[in-house]
């Protein structure tokens, strides 16, 4: 069972900007279609992660390990090519950015 935590006070600008609370966020790490990717990008100082997962929309979270507990750093709806990414993935797509199934 993943044990998730995040920061109340990013949780509530994330809300602000995005309109995603983290709560909501976690339930796509239920989702057996789920897409995940390292962001080489974000961090000199932690593995950072970046995935996506249907609940009600298809959302996009940017998450780290930190001891025992998944940590949600952002969440927000899919832009318009994620979305596409995610339902057309395994069909002939070869622009999938680094993107892959964490069930498969």
């Amino acid at each position: 069972m993943i044990k998730f935590k995040w920061d109340p006070a990013k949780e509530a600008l994330n809300f602000q900007s995005h309109g995603i609370h983290f709560e909501t966020a976690t339930n796509i790490f239920k989702d057996p279609f789920r897409m995940e990717r390292h962001d080489d990008d974000s961090s000199d100082d932690e593995d950072r992660w970046q995935t996506m997962g249907f609940y009600n929309d298809v959302l996009f979270v940017a998450y780290t390990e930190r001891e025992e507990y998944t940590w949600i750093i952002s969440a927000r709806l899919a832009e318009p090519f994620e979305r596409r990414i995610y339902h057309e993935q395994g069909r002939g797509r070869s622009d999938l950015r680094g993107w892959e199934r964490v069930n498969s």
